[in-house]
């Protein structure tokens, strides 16, 4: 007969996978629930990202106790984090996994203690913490269960309990923010993590959850339809994916070896280890030797293979296979020849136009990203290990991807790593220019922080639905110039409000002048923007650049 005052192992990995698939299913809804009304609404996306990494690894686990559990959810959701949503997220669940990870089965006080850790956990990762986020509705959580845990008769309506107390915090989150209540929603992270626990409480009570989805989350997942084009320049056709069961415990240098292998026959390489197994994620034209290499280090679990373009020509695949050796071969030397630098730099980047000006200005790796897809934490730890540098500066370029870095940052231990907040993407270039290879790390780090202060920023882009913010109102279609802390001009024409944008940030002080055209717009447009600004500011220097960036249609800077 099963307990209705603790729960196990088992029960925890069906409440979490539960709570995972929920947010999962309401992750759009969450997505629209973003104060500003912009085409890039993704705390759903990035929080469901997040927890599915972690699903990914708790549904590959057969029989587990706490702590391989605790483990799993902790390493899988550290290194899916995306965007600050998923960064708070993954915090919570790693503070409250090592609550419980030594024990056998919780009752309500363990429990309570647990979420409290995971609280204090996910405040530590957040430098000025609001009220009003899903900090707030996971801190009232966490103290109505201690407050209540105690007396608790039974764990259904100890949970019951404490999900109503957080839905009502999330219901006051409007009267805590201003800028909430100004947009008729509540706080979208605060939703996201109400529909965790109401899954939870699901998975608790036995209702039936399809954990199918689970093999197909973030850029792990099998084949998807892709069209002639898409196909014909895919490198690698197979879609191959694997759980090693280990005979032993496989050392870092052992797993640096056997991703270098992976990359020499294939690329999209997703290796997560563990003291007891090895998740493995390749796209390769050689499914047969990934296995039988993986077959070195234990039996194989969960296997799958996918070809991603059937019916697709032979020749090609061929001629990829040969290019992709050819470019490994190159890239291992060049690697092998390249001595450790004293700096390395790594740039989040949306946009052909923006990741060429950063390549010039000398920034070592470029991560692709932005505010449609924020780059995880693997993303970054990726991207650390490519740079060969004893200091390697990274800059977010968006307020959403800093967090993630500085998890990144707190997760590496062979380099020091250096997070420049930079909140917009002239932030990120101001940061890059300001540097000067003559001064220490820590007099550099000074420099591009005051540099970009100083740095204002708009970006232009479309209204997705009507609503009313900093006084204005606004309507589907609209164009709006939103600049550093709120919307500074709405209007019909992209290029009068990209002007109106610019006079709303413009000082005394002004020097510089820097427009940055999107994907959605052609170059005379710019050209004619550019003109219209110099000659209504013939004191400041006017630079217009093609970005290629998506959803903005520009980015203006004044510094």
């Amino acid at each position: 007969m099963v307990s209705n005052k603790t729960i196990d192992a088992k029960i925890l990995s069906r409440m979490f996978l539960a709570g995972a698939k929920n947010l999962e299913a309401k992750k759009e809804w969450i997505n629209e629930l973003n104060v500003f009304p912009v085409p890039d609404g993704d705390t759903g996306t990035n929080m469901t990202m997040t927890i599915m990494s972690a699903a990914s690894e708790v549904s590959a686990l057969d029989n587990p106790d706490m702590e391989t559990l605790a483990r799993a959810i902790s390493s899988g959701s550290l290194r899916g984090a995306r965007g600050n949503s998923g960064v708070i997220l993954s915090q919570l669940l790693r503070g409250f996994t090592r609550s419980v990870r030594k024990s056998s089965s919780l009752d309500a006080p363990a429990i309570a203690a647990a979420m409290e850790k995971a609280v204090e956990t996910a405040y530590k990762a957040v430098m000025k913490p609001k009220e009003g986020t899903i900090l707030t509705v996971a801190r009232e959580a966490a103290q109505k269960a201690e407050e209540i845990a105690g007396e608790a008769d039974d764990l259904l309506s100890f949970f019951q309990t404490v999900f109503a107390h957080a839905e009502e915090t999330l219901a006051r989150t409007p009267e805590m923010l201003p800028v909430l209540k100004e947009a008729g929603v509540v706080d979208s992270g605060g939703q996201g993590l109400l529909e965790v626990l109401r899954g939870a409480i699901d998975g608790y009570l036995g209702k039936e959850v399809d954990y199918s989805g689970f093999e197909k989350t973030g850029g792990t997942s099998s084949v998807t339809k892709i069209s002639a084009q898409a196909e014909a320049d895919i490198k690698f056709g197979y879609c191959t994916e694997f759980i090693i069961l280990l005979d032993r415990e496989m050392p870092e240098e052992e797993e640096h070896r056997f991703k270098e292998f992976l990359t020499s026959i294939g690329d999209s390489i997703v290796l997560v280890a563990d003291e007891e197994i090895v998740k493995v994620h390749v796209h390769t034209n050689h499914p047969g030797q990934a296995i039988e290499r993986a077959l070195t280090y234990g039996a194989l679990s969960r296997m799958k293979i996918d070809n991603m373009r059937e019916e697709h020509q032979e020749k090609l695949i061929k001629d990829a296979e040969k290019l992709a050796k050819e470019q490994a071969e190159q890239e291992a030397v060049r690697q092998e020849e390249m001595p450790e630098k004293e700096a390395g730099f790594i740039a989040v980047s949306a946009g052909q136009g923006l990741t060429d000006i950063f390549k010039e200005l000398g920034v070592d790796y470029l991560i692709e990203g932005g505010q449609t897809m924020n780059p995880s934490t693997e993303d970054m730890l990726n991207a650390i290990e490519k740079v060969r540098a004893k200091t390697i500066y990274i800059f977010p370029n968006n307020k959403n991807i800093v967090l993630a870095a500085n998890q990144a940052r707190d997760l590496t231990e062979d380099k020091e790593i250096i997070v420049i907040p930079t909140r917009t993407v002239p932030q990120g270039i101001t940061a890059m220019i300001s540097y000067v290879p003559e001064k220490t790390p820590q007099e550099n780090e000074e420099v591009m922080k005051e540099a970009i202060a100083k740095v204002k920023t708009g970006q232009i882009t479309y209204a997705v639905r009507d609503t009313r913010i900093d006084d204005k109102e606004i309507h589907e279609g609209d164009i709006m110039g939103i600049g550093d802390q709120g919307i500074l001009a709405v209007g019909r024409g992209r290029e009068e409000v990209a002007k109106a944008t610019v006079e709303a940030m413009m000082t005394d002080e002004a020097e510089v002048i820097s427009i940055y055209y999107g994907a959605d717009v052609p170059e005379e447009d710019a050209e004619k923007l550019a003109a219209a600004v110099e000659e209504k500011y013939p004191d400041c220097e006017v630079e217009l650049s093609r970005g290629g960036q998506p959803i903005y249609y520009y980015i203006v800077s004044v510094e």
